[in-house]
This record gives structure tokens, sequence and C-alpha cells, in this order.
């Protein structure tokens, strides 16, 4: 008796833990896609120590196709179209029919979106702009540097901030520091807002401790890169000789097309099983929105989406097997916070906590640093 097909769209962190829990819990005569259009996988939260030379690309990327060992199907193409209702996904030309559909494709980056902003810095969220952003900073002798979050939502909300401290310690420690003015134009209105007022008071005090000067509510509306100058909403502009950018956030546009996503662009989903309104397909991380209590979305963040992938491969593998265990996503999630320097905070809790979410900050220490070294050894040796 032929057995049932699970398509994971997307190679991201809650693509690839879904589709590794589906192979180890599913019998063999059950098959498991994964459609992803890129050849290896990025470990993005080492993107920050890639920007300040902390790291080579090739150490951060692992092949793809190391999930075939596994007993993975593995698809290079591009998703071009989702049918929910037949739980059929045309990629490479080609119709791949499943029993269970999870999406997982993320969160696209528009830098293009905010005029002259591609031209005009180095985005922080892709392996050619932070390579470049530390080829900036080896050619760097003094001036000023802007850190910017164009957009007050987008994921991994601690990196920007990371990023920041990382680049004052880089220039500290390479003896430029006092040559450079470094300033932070926030899209929102403080660091972190979802973790509550402490937490984001807490980072901000760590940002400011590094001399770096702090301007919230600052969201950029044009960048003029032959001028370097930053021209923001609220009518006040700055000058810069050196921009470092997260850019927009946006759906990918498969997924504004499917007919799942009429929430700005990001898909709905059930918040503890992560189904969507038609019953078989699957949305998790950065693709997805969670309103909270406080009326703020669940943040995208890898340590969500790795969750999410555990429960929605769980529930699908109790389903096909007829137990009626589930699993129920609870909202908990953590993150190291590099402050520079060999040392890292850690924020973790119940961001499902109402009413507010309830997140506590651990002190900056080389423990948590090299907390973070281990797990990303661990990621990249255990999930590919």
């Amino acid at each position: 008796m032929p057995g049932k097909t699970a398509l994971v769209l997307g190679g991201g962190v809650g693509g690839l833990v879904a589709a590794n829990h589906l192979r180890r819990t599913l019998p063999r005569s059950d098959r498991v896609i994964l459609i992803e259009r890129e050849r290896q996988h990025l470990f993005q939260p080492s993107l920050l120590w890639l920007a300040v030379g902390q790291r080579r690309p090739e150490q951060i990327r692992r092949p793809l196709e190391r999930m075939t060992r596994k007993g993975v199907e593995l698809i290079q193409a591009t998703v071009e179209e989702i049918d929910p209702a037949r739980r059929v996904v045309t990629a490479g030309g080609r119709e791949h029919a499943g029993d269970a559909l999870i999406i997982a494709l993320g969160a696209e980056l528009a830098p293009e979106s905010i005029p002259g902003l591609a031209a005009g810095g180095h985005n922080l969220y892709t392996v050619d702009g932070a390579t470049a952003i530390h080829g900036a900073l080896q050619s760097f002798r003094g001036g000023r540097v802007a850190i910017l979050t164009a957009a007050p939502a987008y994921k991994c909300p601690a990196a920007p901030y990371e990023a920041a401290m990382l680049v004052a310690a880089w220039l500290r420690r390479h003896g430029q520091r006092a040559a450079a003015e470094l300033d932070f134009y926030a899209g929102e209105p403080g660091p972190m807002g979802v973790a509550g007022p402490a937490v984001s008071g807490a980072v901000r005090q760590m940002v400011e401790s590094q001399g770096v000067r702090y301007h919230p509510e600052h969201q950029v509306v044009r960048v003029d890169a032959a001028g370097r100058s930053l021209t923001f909403a609220n009518g006040t502009t700055a000058e810069y000789d050196l921009l470092i950018y997260v850019p927009p956030h946006r759906a990918p546009e498969v997924v504004r097309r499917s007919g799942l996503a009429p929430e700005g662009g990001w898909i709905g989903v059930d918040r503890y099983s992560f189904e969507t309104n038609v019953p078989g397909v699957y949305a998790i991380g950065d693709v997805t929105t969670v309103p909270l209590a406080m009326g703020k979305p669940l943040p995208k963040a890898g340590a969500f989406a790795h969750r999410q992938g555990e429960v929605v491969a769980a529930n699908i593998s109790a389903q096909w097997s007829d137990s009626t265990v589930r699993r129920q996503f609870d909202g908990h999630g953590e993150c190291f916070l590099e402050t520079g320097d060999g040392r890292a905070g850690f924020g973790a809790g119940n961001f499902y906590a109402e009413p507010t979410p309830q997140i506590a900050l651990k002190a900056p220490s080389r423990l948590w640093h090299w907390g973070k070294v281990a797990f990303e050894w661990k990621w990249l040796s255990g999930w590919i």
C-alpha cells in the first residue's frame, strides 16, 4: 500500500526541523520532500560574527543535499505556485502533491522598497552584506557609523542591537573607536518591545553604555547614497559615512498569491497547532503572523520556528498513525544577545503569557557567549 507524502517548503530553521522530525518518526513508506531554491543552508545568527570578521561564509553554511542521506527527498527549485485546497505546489515547472503541506518560506527582504537604501549601505541580513560590512570596517578610518532598522518589525529582533555593540567592540579593539561616532536609528519605539519595558530598557542601556547614541521612532523614508544622508518620516535628517541596515520585510510573493495571507501578506495560523484555515496545510516561522494579547505579533525568530517545526511534525506523524496525542506550541522562546568582547546576554520566557509576555534577561557574561558558540556547532553538525 503506498504511503503518504509530506511537502516541506523552505530549508531554513523551521523547515529543516520539520523535515528531520518527520523523517525520524514516519515509516519509510511515507515520503518527506523538502523544496528549497538554495543549495546551502545558512545559519543566520552567525551573520553577526561574519560582519565583524569572526566567521567566514563557508563556516556558517552547509550543503542541503546532506538531507538526502537522512532519507529526505530534496528538490532544489523555486516554489512558483501554492494551491492550498489541493495541497499541490508548483516548483521548477513541475507539480508536487502532498497529504500534508508545511510552508516555511520565511520572510523576503525588500531593501528596494526604501529609495536609495540598497545603494547607500550594507544589508546586515545577507552573506554579501555582512561580508561587505567587515570590509568597510577594515578600511574605516573614522567618521559616522549609522545602524538602521528600516521598519518597526523584522526577524531576529535582537540582531541589529547586537550588531551595534559588536561594531563598537571591533572599533575599540582596532584603535578606531575614538574616531567614530555611532548612531542607532530605530524604526521602532524601543529595542525588542514585545519582550516588555524592563527588557527593552535593559537592552537600550547595554547599547548606550557602549557610546552608541540611540534614536527611537526614526523610520527611514529615503537614503541619499551619493550624499550619504538619511531622511526620516518624522522630518529629521542625518549624515553618515558607513551605513549598516536591516531592510523592510515582506512575505514571499508566492505566499501573497496563495490566498492564505490576507493579513499584510503573512499567513494566519492557529497559535497552538500552526495549522492554517485549510486542513492539512501548516505554516511555521517568519512567514506567519500570530497576534499576542498585548496587541503586537509574536516576534519572527529562529527559536520559535524551531519549536513550531517540532510541533507540526509531531502532530502530522500522530495523525497519520491514528494517535489521538497532539502537541501544542506554548509560546516559549529564547535568544542570545551578543554584546562584544566575548560576552553575551541571554533572554528567555513565555511570549504567550497574558496580559504581557514574561521574559527574563540574564546579564552579559562569557558563559552565554560560549553557549551561543556551542549552539552554532550543534545546529550545523546535527540538523543538516
